[in-house]
């Protein structure tokens, strides 16, 4: 799972930003990253998001790849769309538990389903939150931040049967969640 580049916006300010430079020079580095790592072209799923997207495409044109968008790695529903509204609703649950919040643990299922029903390994761009939601499915961890990915940071999940198993966390930093 890669992280999404730094978005040209925060998730208070626009629903759906494309990249900023700094985030068009992360894809580029992650897909040079995943080039350096892959014996062979993987499949490219991706968010339907914007900055997901744009995070893809230079992997996808390397590769020769179409990406497929996978609602399912999408970024953590929002109860409102007022970006100041969903700022500091993001901020109050983000240091809670996955079992605190119960309207959102069909999506959380919904994100960890996606990754266990795949068939062949992938390359997956997707948000913080959703990465959280694998990380912490592979340590049995209930925290809904349990991991602080960077951006264009690439994590390493095996699945086995119905479970996620981590197999490199990949760089984190203190980032803008967008």
């Amino acid at each position: 799972m890669i992280r999404h580049g730094e978005a040209a916006a925060d998730w208070g300010s626009h629903t759906d930003p494309g990249l900023s430079d700094r985030g068009r020079a992360q894809a580029e580095a992650a897909a040079d990253e995943m080039d350096k790592r892959a014996s062979q072209k993987l499949s490219i799923l991706s968010s339907p998001l914007l900055r997901c997207r744009e995070t893809a495409a230079p992997l996808a044109r390397s590769w020769d790849r179409d990406v497929t968008i996978e609602q399912r790695v999408s970024e953590i529903p929002s109860p409102t769309e007022n970006g100041g509204e969903r700022r500091v609703w993001l901020r109050s649950i983000a240091g809670g538990i996955w079992s605190a919040v119960p309207d959102l643990l069909a999506w959380r299922r919904s994100v960890i389903a996606s990754l266990l029903t795949l068939q062949q390994d992938t390359v997956i761009f997707s948000h913080y939150v959703a990465i959280n939601v694998a990380m912490g499915a592979a340590l049995s961890d209930d925290r809904i931040v349990c991991f602080r990915p960077d951006n264009g940071s690439i994590t390493v999940f095996e699945t086995e049967g119905s479970s996620l198993i981590l197999i490199e966390r990949g760089q984190e930093a203190d980032t803008v969640v967008n």
